[in-house]
């Protein structure tokens, strides 16, 4: 496949091209900036925002995916500054894509969008699937609803669209692992808050094999979330680390203090959504990594 990828150097963008180059597929990536291009030819770097779209047209004719995962950063705290960042960066790079799509003569299948399980706003009681339709209130929800809104317009021009509603993210060298696992290196580790908290995660072998899934499926559409099967509350999280890690559970870190170190942004760790992945598993997805202690087990050996 022909595969064009917006923000293909993060996290998920990085797992994503070294998985689609091992096995053959074109991989065009979108940057902000020139790059030079390897002697292979593949990954292709095109640089693309805010450009005359007839110029790159030609490199993207007959592209059977494209895939946006661009966005800024929301692990940064969140004053008023930063909060527009994040929601801005999303809805110019959807603007962008939109633009170019349009131009397109031969539309690409799909649509692979980034989004998240903030969506469904927090929650210790209720579990949310893709059935869940009201969103939440708080900031990052309603990032959400702007983000998938402005997508659908991509949607209305015959594209069949994936709003990939991704958990935490589970990885060795980056995201929120590194910095959950470090008190436990360091020998204080313990329970976040009140530890009640849920956590919905998947380990990042698993993020990109189910969106290699969602583009070769031609029934998966709409929101789907990208969580493992098994979310789990704070308190067992944090005590499954230690295990892994042979180190102690034991010295807490209370909400307020938290709170006084990250502001708002506090409540991506403090508060957090049970959400079980309904429609991965409804289209026959089989997760390699369904269950915490294995999948950390295989983080941590490397």
């Amino acid at each position: 496949m022909k595969i064009a990828i917006a923000g293909g150097t993060g996290l998920i963008g990085k797992a994503l091209v070294d998985y689609l180059h091992k096995n053959g597929h074109e991989v065009i990536i979108l940057t902000r900036q020139t790059q030079s291009n390897s002697s292979s030819g593949s990954p292709r770097y095109i640089s693309w925002l805010n450009k005359d779209s007839s110029s790159i047209v030609e490199e993207l004719t007959e592209v059977d995916a494209f895939i946006n995962l661009a966005g800024s950063t929301i692990n940064t705290r969140w004053t008023e500054k930063g909060k527009e960042q994040i929601v801005e960066s999303r809805l110019h790079v959807v603007e962008e894509l939109y633009r170019l799509i349009r131009t397109l003569t031969v539309k690409p299948k799909v649509l692979i969008n980034a989004s998240a399980v903030g969506f469904y706003g927090t929650s210790e009681e209720e579990t949310f699937t893709e059935s869940s339709i009201k969103p939440g209130t708080d900031f990052l929800a309603q990032t959400v609803v702007k983000w998938e809104s402005a997508v659908r317009k991509i949607e209305d021009l015959g594209v069949r669209t994936v709003y990939c509603r991704f958990g935490v993210v589970l990885d060795s060298n980056a995201g929120a692992l590194p910095q959950m696992g470090l008190p436990y290196r360091l020998f204080i580790g313990g329970t976040i808050g009140n530890g009640r908290q849920w956590l919905s995660w998947i380990h990042i072998q698993d993020i990109v094999r189910g969106i290699v899934f969602a583009i070769e499926n031609n029934d998966v559409r709409g929101p789907v979330n990208f969580t493992a099967p098994e979310p789990v509350q704070m308190q067992e999280f944090g005590k499954t680390i230690a295990t892994v890690l042979n180190r102690p559970h034991w010295l807490p870190l209370p909400g307020f203090a938290l709170k006084l170190l990250l502001g708002e942004m506090s409540l991506l760790i403090l508060e957090g959504q049970r959400v079980f992945p309904e429609a991965l598993l409804h289209h026959g997805f089989s997760f390699q990594y369904p269950h915490l202690f294995p999948a950390l087990k295989e983080i941590y050996k490397k």
